[in-house]
Formats: C-alpha cells, sequence, structure tokens
C-alpha cells in the first residue's frame, strides 16, 4: 500500500518559523516531524510513499531524495499552487492506482494502522476516516456516526454544547481509488468540506474509526512547544537521542558541559553542543545539534535549534530559535520567536 504525505500546506499560523520551511520539517525532540513520521509508518510495514509539496518543496526532496537512507522509496507531487487536502490527493492520482493511505504531515499523529486497515477491509466501505476525540471540538471539523460507524455528516466547528459528538478528523484516510471519480482536477478541493460530503450525499459508504495513539496538531508556537514537553515527559512516544545522565535529562554524542553547569529536568541535548561555565539549563530545555551556549546563561522552556548560539549572561524564556540564528549578551529575551538566520544582537 502506497501512504501519500499532504506537505504542501504554508504553515501560516506557525510563522515565522515555517517562512523558508515546510511545517512537516519543523524538528520535534531535533529530528524533522517528516522524518519522525516516515520511519514510524516504516515500522508498520508501510515502505512506498508519495510526498505532495509545494512550500518550500527542494527543503524535502534535498532530504529525503528517493528515501533509501530511510529504507523506504519516495516519489513526488509537486503543486504549483495551494490546491487543498483532496486537490494535493487529486493530483497525486497517477502514483495512486490501488487503495492507498492519506496522511496529514503536519498533525503530529502516531496511529496503530493494524486496526484501521482491518476496519476498513470489514467494511467494505470507500472511505475510512480516523477519528480522535477531543475535549473541546468546537475549533475542528466533528463528524456524527451511525451505529455501523458510518459517518453521517460533518459540522465544521460546532459550538462546544452544539457538536453532534467529540470526535474530529484526525487527518489519516484509507481510500479506494474510485474516490478520484468524485475531485475535481485542477482547482483546489476540500476534502472536509467538498469530497466526503459528496460521497455521503452520493450514498458512498464513508465510515469513521477511532485511531489510537498520539495526536496532536502543532499548528501554533504555543502547540508546537506542547508537543516536545510531552516527548520530555513521555506523554509522546517519539525517541529521543543521547544518554539520559540524570532523571530527565539527555544528553547527546561529543557535548561538552563546562563547570557548575546545572540541568533541571526535563531537558534534552543535542550532538555537539558546548554549555559554558555556571549556565543553568532547564527546565524544558530542548537544544539542537552543534549549538554554542555561553556562559551564565539562563535557557529554560525554550526550544533551540540546530547550529545556533547563545552568548554569555542570557536568559532565554518561553521561546523558539530556529536554525542558525543568534542571541548576543546580556539581555532577557521572553515569548520570542527566531526565523533562520536571525541575529539578536544587543543595543
Amino acid at each position: 500500500m502506497k501512504t501519500l504525505l499532504l506537505a504542501g500546506g504554508l504553515g501560516t499560523r506557525l510563522r515565522p518559523l515555517t517562512e523558508n520551511l515546510p511545517k512537516p520539517m519543523a524538528p520535534i525532540a531535533n529530528r524533522p516531524w517528516l522524518e519522525h513520521l516516515i520511519t514510524y509508518l516504516r515500522d508498520q510495514g508501510i515502505n512506498q510513499f508519495v510526498i505532495a509539496s509545494h512550500h518550500c518543496s527542494d527543503v524535502i526532496k534535498n532530504y529525503f531524495g528517493d528515501g533509501k537512507r530511510f529504507g523506504v522509496d519516495i516519489e513526488y507531487s509537486d503543486e504549483t499552487h495551494q490546491m487543498g487536502t483532496a486537490g494535493a490527493i487529486k493530483n497525486a492520482e497517477r502514483f495512486l492506482k490501488e487503495r492507498f493511505l492519506v496522511v496529514n504531515a503536519d498533525i503530529v499523529h502516531l496511529p496503530n494502522l493494524i486496526p484501521l486497515l482491518e476496519f476498513h477491509e470489514q467494511s467494505g466501505g470507500i472511505a475510512t476516516i480516523a477519528l480522535t476525540e477531543v475535549d473541546d471540538p468546537s475549533s475542528y471539523g466533528v463528524v456524527q456516526l451511525d451505529d455501523s460507524s458510518r459517518i453521517l455528516r460533518f459540522v465544521e466547528k460546532p459550538r462546544r454544547e452544539e457538536a453532534p459528538s467529540n470526535l474530529i478528523n484526525a487527518g489519516l484516510y484509507i481510500l479506494e481509488p474510485e474516490v478520484m471519480r468524485y475531485i475535481p482536477a485542477g482547482r483546489e478541493v476540500s476534502i472536509e468540506r467538498e469530497t466526503f460530503p459528496t460521497l455521503i450525499q452520493k450514498s458512498k459508504s464513508v465510515y469513521g474509526k477511532i485511531s489510537s495513539g498520539y495526536w496532536f496538531d502543532m499548528g501554533t508556537p504555543e502547540r508546537y512547544r506542547k508537543i516536545h514537553w510531552d516527548v520530555l515527559e513521555n506523554r509522546n512516544p517519539l525517541p529521543t537521542r543521547g544518554n539520559q545522565v540524570q532523571p530527565g535529562v539527555w544528553l547527546g554524542k561529543d557535548t561538552k558541559i563546562g563547570s557548575g553547569v546545572r540541568f533541571i529536568p526535563p531537558v534534552l541535548i543535542g550532538d555537539n553542543v558546548e554549555v559554558g561555565d555556571q549556565s543553568v539549563i532547564g527546565p524544558f530545555a530542548v537544544i539542537g545539534d552543534h549549538c554554542r551556549i555561553g556562559s551564565k546563561v539562563h535557557f529554560s522552556n525554550s526550544i533551540l535549534w540546530d547550529q545556533s548560539s547563545i552568548s554569555d549572561n542570557i536568559r532565554v524564556n518561553n521561546s523558539i530559535m530556529a536554525y542558525k540564528t543568534f542571541l548576543n549578551e546580556g539581555k532577557v529575551y521572553d515569548n520570542l520567536i527566531l526565523n533562520q538566520y536571525e541575529r539578536v544582537m544587543q543595543a
């Protein structure tokens, strides 16, 4: 079975981090989320992927290539303009001649595929939508099911008290090729607002199945940080690289720690990192590979991507700094978000 990974969105809610980066390539626990996703699905038996890309697509292609170094085969379906979920599926039709899986690659979802695939096979439907339960469905598309798990309707962003359920579209679909007949070509098409309602109206069997496994939308900086904290506190099962040198503190290879450095768990530090004397790292700190942290730095509730630097005597809190960013010495930074290559110098 081929899997189509939808990675063409603009990631506008996560800007400026995604101005020059596809949202699925944002790192989680010091590896791009898209790498986590591909290897996770590979370990469940999926080894053929098509990546639908648009925004900064070369970043994805340069990183993954044909997929061989990850033990999979990868093809690419380029979009010249935004096409929506269903439009991206239609655009990749030439790759998808048999039953296929679609995964929205900018949602952090670690599904157990076997129950979903077995359910789809047994139901005999044209489409199965993976569902997840949320406490407040008012920000999502909510589904209503009958007793056989057939989807009766979708309600987009209902008031909490008016929602027909707390089940929402998890962004993962098992589709039969026949679905392509109901998606118009060459334009933007929403699968939630147009394709699935059309299939239901035409009495095509569309089913929903609750998906077990971690699920979280990383669409905003606050949610992006929350996913990391879930990793550090073992609520998100993504692997962390490095050795656990004390409870809740992981250090990568060839990392140099100065004298008097104090770690307040949880902390994850990558490979080839230098931390200067008397710095305090944590709580809730993620530092990428090849970073340089000066002396007397206090870094907490923050994420630092690879190849970035923080000079001496700086306090950083509730911040996210992208690749190759730089902070000069002697200042307090709170709620700072830096795009790639940005430099913040002392006035």
